[in-house]
């Protein structure tokens, strides 16, 4: 088994040992067990805290990817039509995944480097297309930028857009997601990220609205939402959870909550910014074509020159510092530091700049 001494991957992220511990519990059932369906019900009610959200939220076991394929699949059908705004990886890979189901999809796209730079151009594709779902995603991992989601749900509620999809994995509890004001429909977290869990859990919030296109749509796969709507009430869930993967993320999460969520984003914030600064002195340069656009739960930057990708890696590692490589298009030209969860740890950044 690998482990790394000092770990900056941008996900699965480091694990607390309190929280590592909890996987050697050996619980009951969670099918017959009434704790663990309140074991459930804690964590919905911290997933709210985190989101800042009245709506449902509904918990799965998997990675995060089920939960943004579910929420999908819940909603949609062919020729459903969908509005993708994009800046990089995931949200690209959005408009595949709404076309895998046959609906009829439009991207609005922007370089990878940047956050969404023209809203007239996203109001006007809006207004026009006239979409049934809008897909955003709030912090694109690949390319250490971070969306603001407070325009988009603005002019989702201006044009009367029933659904408003949004790729939170990388940003919940390390910024503000805020979904409530931000009109959003369907906002999907994992546990692999900030919460600083095994990729065993994912999440999404579920508004009344999606709740009736969710009812008229019937999807019925397993992983439908569906099914959920009424699981706590019933005592029943559609099928058999994990109960070592919700007493680790009801853990994680009241981790978060104890510290304070301002405390926990300004310390994400802070991390971030010591981060930016170490590459820049060292003359590396950051992907994001400007610092305002840069996340506060990763950073890329270019590889450095006179190093391959496969090199650079490999020197961080020997110095006992692992980061990560990127994807698509970005793959072999940019590396990763991912300061989120526990990684946002002022010491270990002291080690990742001595090492650099």
């Amino acid at each position: 088994m690998k482990t790394y001494p000092c770990s900056f991957f941008p996900g699965p992220t480091m694990i607390d040992d309190d929280v590592l511990r909890l996987g050697l519990v050996n619980y009951g059932s969670a099918d017959v067990e009434p704790e663990f369906a309140q074991l459930y019900d804690n964590c919905v009610i911290n997933l709210q805290k985190l989101y800042a959200t009245e709506n449902d939220v509904v918990i799965m076991t998997g990675e995060g990817m089920l939960v943004l394929w579910s929420a999908l699949k819940s909603c949609l059908v062919k020729g459903d039509k969908v509005l993708c705004i994009s800046t990089g990886v995931f949200g690209d890979g959005m408009k595949s995944m709404a076309e895998s189901i046959g609906c009829n999809v439009k991207l609005v796209s922007f370089p990878y480097n940047s956050s969404y730079q023209d809203y007239d151009l996203i109001e006007h594709e809006i207004k026009s297309f006239k979409p049934k779902m809008i897909t955003a995603v709030q912090c694109e991992t690949p390319s250490g930028i971070m969306n603001d989601m407070s325009v988009i749900g603005k002019l989702k509620k201006m044009y009367d857009v029933p659904l408003l999809y949004v790729d939170a994995v990388s940003a919940l509890g390390g910024a503000p997601v805020n979904v409530d004001e931000n009109n959003i429909d369907l906002c999907l977290g994992g546990s692999q990220k900030v919460l600083g869990n095994p990729p065993n859990s994912c999440f999404t919030t579920v508004s009344p609205t999606a709740w009736n296109i969710i009812e008229k749509v019937k999807y019925a796969g397993y992983d439908a939402l569906l099914d959920f709507r009424n699981a706590f009430k019933m005592g029943k869930f559609p099928y058999t959870l994990s109960w070592v993967n919700m007493a680790q993320l009801h853990l994680a999460s009241e981790k978060l909550l104890t510290e304070g969520l301002d405390n926990v984003y300004a310390r994400h914030e802070t991390c971030a910014a010591m981060v930016r600064d170490c590459l820049k002195q060292k003359g590396i340069k950051l992907f994001p074509m400007s610092e305002e656009y840069s996340a506060s739960t990763v950073t890329a930057a270019y590889v450095p020159d006179g190093f391959s990708w496969e090199e650079w890696n490999n020197t961080l590692r020997s110095k006992g510092v692992v980061c990560g490589g990127s994807l698509g298009q970005l793959s072999g030209k940019v590396f990763r530091v991912g300061h989120m969860g526990n990684q946002a740890n002022l010491d270990n950044i002291k080690i990742l700049c001595g090492s650099l």
